[in-house]
């Protein structure tokens, strides 16, 4: 059984309906370090982060203090947008992060269980920095809503994800 820390990103410099792939701000800098100080005494571990800039970029705040490079995992990216267009691709993801989960296309239904596939295949101890729906999908919790840089920890093994500790949480709104 392994123990993942898994970390939604810091602050992205732009929202969903702004940039298909923004880094982020200073203040999501600033939270990527806080988080690295507070996870430095587990490692090192390898860390796996998603394709995008937002993770990559929180993710090297512990990369350079454990002296690691992070392997992309795009399993736990992004939950996928049916839409380019970055207008209706905020609308479309407001309007999902309402809808229940029973709800959802079978598209994203597989994302999810593919999400939770990816995590259950870890065999090791590992940080995982990955995105806000991925969070809900890795822990079972549609209703969570973790923060920015919010460490939550699950168990993995040959049953699946076990949710041992969740991380701070805070409203997030879609822009």
């Amino acid at each position: 059984m392994s123990r993942l820390v898994l970390v939604r990103h810091g602050e992205a410099a732009a929202g969903w309906g702004e940039d298909h792939d923004p880094g982020l701000s200073e203040r999501g800098r600033a939270q990527a370090e806080a988080m690295a100080d507070a996870l430095v005494s587990l490692g090192p571990l390898p860390i796996l982060v998603s394709p995008l800039r937002r993770t990559v970029e929180t993710a090297a705040a512990l990369e350079r203090r454990w002296d690691v490079v992070a392997r992309v995992e795009p399993a736990v990216g992004e939950v996928p947008s049916p839409t380019d267009d970055l207008e209706g691709r905020a609308a479309w993801l407001a309007g999902l992060l309402r809808m229940p989960w029973d709800s959802w296309p079978p598209e994203l239904v597989a994302w999810r269980r593919a999400v939770v596939d990816a995590l259950v295949a870890v065999e090791h101890d590992a940080v995982v920095v990955t995105h806000f729906v991925a969070l809900r999908a890795a822990t079972g919790l549609p209703e969570y809503m973790p923060d920015y840089c919010s460490c939550t920890v699950v168990e993995a093994g040959p049953g699946g994800l076990r949710v041992v500790e969740l991380g701070e949480t805070r409203p997030t709104v879609v822009r």
